[in-house]
C-alpha cells in the first residue's frame, strides 16, 4: 500500500505595523531557520530567490525576511489597500510551488557571534563582555516585543557608553520608533547594563 503525503496547506495573513509604510505577511509555516534578514535592493537579493521574486513588484522598496513572516515596505507611490491582497496572494503562491526561499549556492553570511545580514562584512569582530550583555538583553526583553510589530533590532556596536543599534524591517523609517527607542530600549538597557549611557539606531 502506497503512503501518500498530504501537502500542508500555506495560510499567509497580513498584519498591520506602526510604520505604514509596512505590512507583516505570516505564514503558518517557517520561513527562515537563520537570524532575521533584511533585503534593500535585487543586489543583495541574489541569495534569496523569495525576496528577489519580490522585487518584480515596483513599490517594493525592502523585504524583511524572519522565522515565520515577510514584512514588506513600499514606496509612496502606492497604498496598501491597492496592493496589500497581491503581495499576499504572491507568496502564498510561492510557497505552495515548493520553490527555494534561499539559493543552496549563495547562503546568506552568518557572522561568528552569531549576527547575520548579507550586506555585512564577515571578518566582524566579535563581541566583547559589554556588547554581551547588552546583546542578551536586547534578545530576550526587545527583540520579542520589535518582531511582534514586524521589525527586527541588533546590536552593532558599544562605545564609551553609546550604544548603537541597527533597526531593520518594519522599525526602518518607523516615526513611532525614536520615541520608542529612548522611552522604552534605552531606560531598560541603562537598568540592566549600568555602562549604557545611550542609545543611538542606525537603518539598515
Amino acid at each position: 500500500m502506497e503512503s501518500t503525503t498530504e501537502k500542508k496547506a500555506i495560510i499567509i495573513y497580513a498584519e498591520s505595523t506602526p510604520n505604514p509604510a509596512s505590512i507583516k505577511f505570516v505564514a503558518n509555516v517557517a520561513l527562515n531557520p537563520a537570524p532575521a534578514i533584511v533585503f534593500t535592493d535585487v543586489k543583495v537579493a541574489k541569495s534569496c530567490p523569495l525576496a528577489l521574486e519580490l522585487f518584480n513588484f515596483p513599490f517594493v522598496q525592502s523585504v524583511f525576511l524572519a522565522s515565520n513572516f515577510i514584512t514588506i515596505t513600499k514606496t509612496e507611490q502606492v497604498e496598501w489597500i491597492e496592493i496589500m491582497n497581491p503581495v499576499r496572494d504572491f507568496i502564498k503562491a510561492y510557497l505552495e510551488s515548493d520553490k527555494p526561499i534561499f539559493s543552496k549556492e549563495t547562503p546568506p553570511v552568518v557572522h561568528l557571534d552569531g549576527r547575520a545580514n548579507v550586506n555585512a562584512d564577515a571578518n566582524i569582530k566579535p563581541f566583547n563582555e559589554i556588547e554581551t550583555k547588552i546583546a542578551a538583553v536586547l534578545e530576550e526583553y526587545i527583540k520579542p516585543a520589535v518582531e511582534g510589530d514586524g521589525g527586527a533590532i541588533s546590536l552593532k556596536s558599544f562605545n564609551e557608553g553609546v550604544v548603537t543599534v541597527i533597526m531593520q524591517g518594519s522599525c526602518s523609517g518607523c516615526p513611532s520608533s525614536t520615541m520608542t527607542l529612548k522611552a522604552g530600549i534605552e531606560g531598560l538597557l541603562k537598568r540592566l547594563v549600568p555602562e549604557v549611557q545611550t542609545v543611538v539606531a542606525e537603518e539598515a
